[in-house]
Parts: C-alpha cells; sequence; structure tokens
C-alpha cells in the first residue's frame, strides 16, 4: 500500500511453469509492484507467493537464486566504477563486490563470462567500465547479470524501454533464445506489438487488480480489456 493506494489488491493468478509471460496495464496498475513483491524488494503486507508448491508470506531478495529466480530492473542497476567484465565476475563468483574482486578466477569463470557477453553482443566492450555504456549496452549488460546466475525464471521490468531498434531487436532476440532453451521469462511491457509476438501467456492488470489472464489474442479482445488498456 502506497500513501492509502492498495497498488495490489486481493491480487491471485498463477504463471505458467514454461514460456514467456507478459504484464501489462495502464500507467499506475501495479505492473512493477508486482514484479517487486514477486522477487522481494517490496515486503508483501498479506497474501502469500507459491514458488514450485513452497508458500512464502516473506520474500527475500537475496533468497531469489535459491528458488531458481532472478530479475531485471526498469531503472539499470550496474556496478558503474568498474570494467563491464568484472560486472558479470561479480555474479559468477563469490557474491559481494569485493570477495567477486578477489577471487581466484577459475578458466570455467572466464568462458561462462566470455560465452555470456557474447551473447548479449557485448564482448568487445569488456574492458569499458559499465559507466561509459550506452543505455542500451547498459541494458544488455543488466540481461548478461542476469544470466549469469543461471536460474530457471526471469523476471524483467520493461526490458524494452527507451531502446532504438536496433538495440530493441537484439533483446528480442537474447529472450527469444532464452525461452527456446527453456527458460521461464515474465516480462513487464507497454508494447502490444511485442507483447503479442513474444507471449504465451499475458496477465492484465488494472488499479491492482487482475483485469485478465490467458491466451495474449484472446484477452486483448475482451472489451473490459479494450476500454481500460486500450482506451476504446
Amino acid at each position: 500500500m502506497f500513501a492509502g493506494v492498495r497498488a495490489v489488491d486481493e491480487l491471485s493468478l498463477s504463471i505458467p511453469k514454461e514460456g514467456m509471460t507478459s504484464i501489462v496495464g495502464p500507467n499506475g496498475s501495479g505492473k512493477s509492484t508486482l514484479v517487486n513483491l514477486l522477487s522481494g524488494v517490496l515486503p508483501l503486507d498479506g497474501g502469500m507467493v507459491i514458488i514450485d508448491g513452497v508458500g512464502l508470506r516473506v520474500v527475500k531478495a537475496y533468497e531469489n537464486p535459491e528458488h531458481n529466480i532472478t530479475r531485471t530492473f526498469q531503472e539499470v542497476r550496474l556496478f558503474e566504477q568498474i570494467t563491464v567484465w568484472d560486472n558479470i565476475m561479480v555474479v559468477l563468483t563469490a557474491r559481494g563486490l569485493l570477495p567477486a574482486l578477489l577471487e581466484r578466477v577459475r578458466p570455467a569463470h572466464r568462458q561462462r563470462a566470455q560465452s555470456i557477453l557474447e551473447t548479449v553482443g557485448l564482448w568487445d566492450k569488456r574492458r569499458e567500465l559499465a559507466m561509459n555504456l550506452s543505455y542500451g549496452q547498459r541494458k544488455l549488460l543488466e540481461i548478461g547479470r542476469a544470466m549469469s546466475l543461471d536460474v530457471q525464471t526471469y523476471l524483467f521490468d520493461e526490458p524494452f524501454a527507451g531502446l532504438f531498434p536496433r538495440m530493441l531487436d537484439r533483446v528480442l532476440a537474447i529472450l527469444k533464445q532464452m525461452r527456446e532453451d527453456g527458460y521461464k521469462i515474465i516480462f513487464v511491457s507497454h508494447n502490444m506489438d511485442i507483447v503479442r509476438e513474444m507471449s504465451d501467456h499475458l496477465i492484465v492488470l488494472d488499479s491492482g487488480r487482475l483485469l485478465g489472464e490467458g491466451e495474449p489474442d484472446e484477452v486483448l479482445s475482451r472489451q473490459e480489456v479494450i476500454e481500460a488498456y486500450l482506451g476504446a
């Protein structure tokens, strides 16, 4: 609840174990709040999150990898003062910035880091400080950091927002490949063309409540969804 407003209100939904699920809705509908609750960035003030049959009344962000989950943020969060390479190594090696930089790097770490940076198209930027990257490259690096955890479920909050077409196509290609590789993708987006193209399952929120969920074309054809989200 924010200033007396329930950002997520009596919400009950189920996310499929496979494929790609998108979360859409008008501004202020509770999309990012939902992702923050699922990932423990915000505390639950009621209800429960159930992950693989385990009910959690308290979700702790640092325990996400133990539940096979990780996420990215709408506002990109990186270690600005270290290189692209070290941003990946922090995740691949010991948790925490200083221990990771001091830990002995094994060949497997190097191979995995190179593979990830090649996948997101940042291998040639590996020696650059994160602060010197463009906005799109920062998005790619955050996705690479998430991939470094090698979990099964990925929460992406607005991964396509603000990207130029060429960079947007690259992010789309990465997420498509992740889906083909069997990972579960949950993403928030305002881009309905992408939602229709990428989604296997769609969740529509309005004023913190569930307005509809199911197969994307069917849900988006409902009159209540058209009125609330598309403004028709």
